[in-house]
């Protein structure tokens, strides 16, 4: 192979690795699984691979055998979402690509089909939601009609949601009007009837909210070492959480709880 195919290839692998990374960190992996996962598909070419992973940029610096850097870029991240399937499916083929001597070509073909996946229906996506939402409600001792108002909280809150970040607000903006429209379907109950207890409809409404990955992800980074992301998205989840609060406080002033 002549230099200028190999540097060609070395390329290709460096901007795969950018792009597999980036959507391991957007999809909800810890810092760790991205540099494992890269570590891995590298090794498979024999190469070096050195990746600096932070909350909104991803640098990858590629060494082959004498030590001389062949390789070095840096892309930013998109929005950060939840997107398992993404993870576990990478995961996939990074062992697939060491086991079967994959192609950088072949990785990106499967990168390509990986990406065109198609998500959940958006109903569905509501739909379920709302009925989590409503088994929380029952985990926590709410009737029927608790879980009724709490399903169409969360179906609203969810959809509103959606549509501010449709519309490009703030994330933390959309957190907040989501918890308020959920809140205040759910709290309307308690004024419709208010000689019954309906509390565990109000306070399950926004349980769809939480931010438990990046909370979750936080401790794993911390525990790793990454200290940086660790904090950056305990912080994330904080601010999340603040803002989950103010719509339920918001709610509450509105109905005079």
């Amino acid at each position: 192979m002549n230099t200028a195919t190999l540097h060609k290839d070395t390329k290709a692998l460096g901007e795969t690795l950018l792009e597999i990374s980036i959507l391991l960190m957007v999809s909800g992996a810890s810092t760790e699984r991205v540099r494992t996962t890269v570590d891995r598909i590298s090794s498979r070419f024999e190469l070096t691979t050195y990746i600096l992973v932070s909350q909104r940029t991803i640098i990858i610096s590629i060494y082959n055998d004498v030590n001389e850097c062949v390789f070095n870029s840096f892309k930013r991240t998109l929005a950060h979402t939840t997107n398992f399937s993404t993870v576990s499916e990478i995961s996939r083929i990074s062992w697939l690509i060491v086991e079967e001597k994959w192609s950088v070509q072949r990785i990106h073909n499967e990168l390509v089909k990986l990406s065109a996946i198609p998500h959940y229906p958006r109903l569905m996506v509501l739909g379920l939601t709302g009925l989590a939402g409503a088994s929380f409600c029952r985990l926590a001792n709410g009737g029927m009609t608790d879980m009724a108002f709490v399903f169409l909280g969360t179906f609203a809150g969810l959809l509103v949601r959606q549509e501010t970040s449709r519309m490009r607000f703030n994330p933390y903006v959309c957190v907040y009007f989501s918890a308020l429209c959920a809140s205040l379907v759910a709290g309307c109950l308690i004024r419709l009837d208010p000689q019954i207890n309906h509390e565990a409809a109000f306070v399950t409404s926004v349980l769809f909210l939480i931010p438990g990955i990046p909370l979750i992800n936080a401790f794993s980074d911390m525990i790793d070492g990454n200290i940086q992301n660790g904090l950056i998205r305990g912080l994330h989840g904080f601010i999340v959480s603040f803002f989950i609060a103010l719509g339920l406080l918001t709610s509450m002033a509105i109905y005079r709880f």
